[in-house]
């Protein structure tokens, strides 16, 4: 069996590093995730080394947007959210934005890159509920107000993890596949308009995504601070 007969969710496997098969989404996922390392290795250095450039300002300015953004939500600063709500964001926007060169297959307009994304966010609910209120303090609100709400309670959660991944999935594999269709039927001149509204779209889709992600650990945090009296106001 040669390597094109191999699939990995759907897609062949374009080369094989030892044992681990790589797609095109994999190697456009690696791609866009060395670079947004590279750009914060730029943006580290520009902040500490030149306070007063323009990197050092871009960099500022986009850590003190997405700290506006969870305290909207939260009412309180949450670092440990801002990292979670801003790797996301970055991410998706970088991934969806390498669809716009030539020959790179966009990850976000892969169904398993979405479902990662997704799955990232429904581990970081429970994850931030059991820190904040104990193992047995989070389970219990499963079983609240009524332990006949636990199926409701287990299916709302996997069902907001579905349409996470959906949503985004939807969105850039529609816009993906209209621009190329429009692009080989018309040449590139007339599809421009359309491309420059796909950018806008992708962007859209990284903020509503990284809201989405935020709103849902806030809930884990509020419904803590809720149950714990003790907890100081912030």
């Amino acid at each position: 069996m040669t390597t094109e007969d191999v699939h990995v969710f759907g897609e062949s496997v374009l080369v094989r590093l030892g044992p681990v098969p790589l797609t095109a989404t994999m190697l456009a996922s690696v791609g866009v995730s060395t670079a947004l390392l590279v750009v914060a290795l730029l943006l580290r250095h520009a902040v500490t080394r030149r306070p007063e450039s323009t990197l050092s300002a871009v960099a500022v300015l986009t850590i003190e947007w997405l700290d506006d953004l969870v305290r909207a939500v939260v009412g309180r600063r949450e670092p440990r959210l801002v990292t979670l709500a801003g790797s996301l964001f970055l991410y998706i926007t970088a991934a969806n934005l390498s669809g716009l060169l030539p020959g790179v297959h966009r990850p976000t307009a892969s169904l398993a890159t979405t479902s990662a994304l997704a799955t990232i966010v429904f581990a970081a609910v429970p994850i931030v509920g059991i820190s904040t209120r104990g193992f047995l303090g989070y389970l219990a609100h499963y079983v609240r107000p009524n332990p006949l709400f636990l199926p409701l309670h287990l299916v709302s959660e996997l069902s907001r993890t579905l349409a996470l991944s959906v949503r985004l999935f939807g969105n850039m594999m529609s816009g993906q596949l209209i621009v190329a269709l429009l692009v080989a039927l018309a040449g590139f001149l007339v599809p421009t308009p359309l491309m420059a509204l796909d950018l806008l779209i992708g962007l859209l889709q990284a903020y509503i995504f990284a809201v989405l992600a935020t709103v849902y650990v806030g809930a884990a945090l509020r419904a803590a601070e809720e149950r714990s009296p003790l907890v100081p106001a912030p």
